[in-house]
């Protein structure tokens, strides 16, 4: 699939991250592209960054309405909690009736919950959130998705997942977070493997160190496993869209089934 076939896509997150950059990038690529998120206001503001043609930095967002730019596509902010089945319902429901299909699901919303919390100590409330977001709302996304593309014609698609260096290898502290990523590489699996009778592609980039709003505080200082606080490199959020790019522009015959894109120099590979 590619930009020229007029192609549709779904990103979850969209307001902000790894997202935003997602959506700017395939939007410019000249993708028409539903944006979800919980915020119309910063859906708004991811558009508008397309339609100016802009590279969106680590906190960038600017104000301006949902159409695309005159060489890019068109973009349809829609609010979503993706927790909730309804409101996945009523995303893939509008992306339908504006677009009339859907090609691509980055399937990208998260949170990490409250950091630095003991185990013994993480609130049964915040553990449920976490899951709930990370992990029902990205079954609920693809099961949404996959229905979709199951019964359009021609059929198929492609399911991104956004998994994490978490989905590998934890960071202190860090047990609802890494539970539903670790859980997302199943996930993947299995729907990659229940999707091949109908030309549905399922794959999983897992990031680490992206420079978001999320990540700010790996620059000042994160916990380590020895125990100490020490600053971690980043890298460039648009490096990983481009990688997300080049997954979703794949014909559908090949597969990214994982992808770790990740800042160079951070504590990954012999981490602990």
């Amino acid at each position: 699939m590619n930009a020229k076939d007029n192609a549709i896509a779904v990103v979850t997150g969209a307001g902000s991250g790894i997202g935003r950059a997602v959506a700017v990038e395939l939007l410019r690529a000249g993708w028409s592209v539903a944006l979800a998120g919980r915020r119309v206001e910063t859906l708004e503001e991811t558009a508008a960054l397309a339609s100016e043609g802009t590279h969106e930095g680590p906190t960038g967002g600017t104000s301006g309405g949902a159409a695309g730019g005159a060489t890019g596509g068109a973009a349809l902010a829609v609010r979503t909690d993706v927790s909730r089945p309804e409101d996945v319902a009523a995303l893939f429901a509008a992306t339908v009736e504006r677009f009339g299909r859907v090609d691509l699901l980055f399937n990208n919303a998260g949170t990490f919950g409250p950091g630095g919390v003991p185990v013994e100590e993480l609130p049964y409330e915040a553990w449920r959130h976490v899951v709930d977001t990370n992990l029902n709302g990205a079954f609920l996304c693809a099961q949404a998705a996959y229905r979709q593309m199951k019964e359009q014609d021609p059929q198929g698609g492609r399911i991104i997942n956004n998994g994490s260096i978490s989905a590998h290898t934890p960071r202190p502290l860090s047990v609802a977070y890494t539970a539903t990523k670790h859980a997302l590489t199943g996930l993947t699996k299995s729907l990659s493997l229940d999707g091949r009778p109908y030309g549905i592609a399922v794959g999983q980039i897992d990031i680490g160190n992206a420079a978001t709003d999320m990540t700010s505080r790996m620059q000042t200082g994160a916990l380590q496993a020895n125990g100490e606080i020490a600053p971690e490199p980043v890298m460039d959020v648009a490096d990983v869209a481009r990688t997300v790019r080049h997954m979703a522009e794949l014909p559908l015959e090949a597969n990214v089934q994982f992808a770790t894109v990740l800042a160079t120099a951070m504590p990954y590979v012999g981490r602990g």
